[in-house]
């Protein structure tokens, strides 16, 4: 209860009530402030990579003295972010942007690319990624010039890029882009940095995942430079590809024991529960969907268990 100030009249003279410190009057603490709706940073410890951020996307963007290797144009929704983001990189440098490469082929990163096309950039992604879109021809995303099988280099100005595919994740035409010297690799939605997976996970290869996150484990890198901002804007590490693969095995031992009980899908999604993952990013709003997700994993090996019993149990009445 709210402790009031009491002023009494003696003799001509005011008496105050005593009143506790604590229930004086405080002044009202100030919100947190929202970040910028964009921003760019170098990253630490080199000289030439860039993070640019509009809203909740970032691309990566490298300098060298023979010009710009840029990635994700990051336009869906936000037409403003492409112009913005050419402009942070001339802030930056007089060189010309040489190259765009996509992370994949999912429209909320490679928006908006034609400013990029206008100033003389070649286009980069995974031949799955250009054969994708020459199939949906969506609007406003710029095909792909050239694309990368398993493994491309990309030398321009003395600094080396490798493009490399891991197999199907997030989607069947995810990039790893590893700057060697800089130690530093650029991954987008496929290792969320202390976050959970996105919905339900749509468009992707649950059973092919962990290995391509293995793979990525296994190549020489120190900072993984996210498509959407770690918690505080903070790059992510190996141990945070360690703790996903993690709270995958969590997740598939949980939804597995739920699944023998029959109550996949919907009851599934309202009982799992992972405390142990609660201060990650999104786990209120996006647990269900990947339980959800995992529940079609589950009974898809179900099925195909069955299916194989079957063809066995019918092999040796033969």
């Amino acid at each position: 209860m709210r402790h009031l100030i009491i002023a009494t009249a003696v003799g001509g003279s005011a008496l105050l009530a005593a009143v506790p410190v604590s229930a004086q009057t405080q002044p009202a603490a100030s919100p947190p402030s929202a970040p910028p709706p964009f921003a760019t940073t170098k990253v630490e410890g080199t000289d030439n990579v860039y993070i640019f951020r509009y809203q909740g996307h970032q691309s990566m963007f490298v300098v060298t003295p023979d010009g710009v290797i840029a990635t994700d144009p990051i336009g869906l929704g936000r037409p403003q972010a492409v112009p913005t983001y050419i402009d942070e990189i001339k802030k930056v440098t007089s060189q010309p942007i040489k190259y765009v490469i996509y992370s994949h082929s999912h429209y909320d990163h490679i928006t908006g690319g034609k400013p990029f096309k206008d100033l003389g950039a070649r286009f980069i992604a995974h031949k799955n990624a250009k054969a994708q879109l020459e199939r949906l021809q969506p609007p406003n995303i710029v095909l792909p010039d050239e694309v990368v099988d398993s493994k491309h280099t990309l030398t321009l100005g003395g600094t080396t890029l490798e493009l490399l595919y891991v197999g199907r994740n997030h989607s069947d035409n995810s990039l790893v882009m590893r700057l060697p010297k800089e130690r530093i690799i650029f991954a987008v939605d496929f290792i969320p940095v202390q976050a959970l997976f996105w919905r339900s996970m749509p468009d992707s290869w649950l059973d092919e995942w962990e290995a391509s996150l293995k793979r990525v484990l296994a190549m020489d890198w120190d900072k993984l430079i996210p498509g959407h901002p770690g918690p505080g804007g903070r790059l992510g590490n190996k141990q945070d590809v360690e703790n996903l693969l993690q709270y995958m095995a969590d997740l598939a031992v949980e939804v597995k024991k739920v699944a023998d009980e029959g109550k996949c899908y919907d009851t599934a999604m309202k009982e799992v529960k992972l405390p142990k993952y609660e201060s990650w990013g999104n786990y209120g709003i996006w647990l269900a969907g990947n339980v959800e997700r995992y529940c079609y994993l589950s009974q898809w090996i179900l099925k195909a268990q069955e299916r194989y019993l079957l063809a066995y149990g019918a092999a040796r009445e033969s």
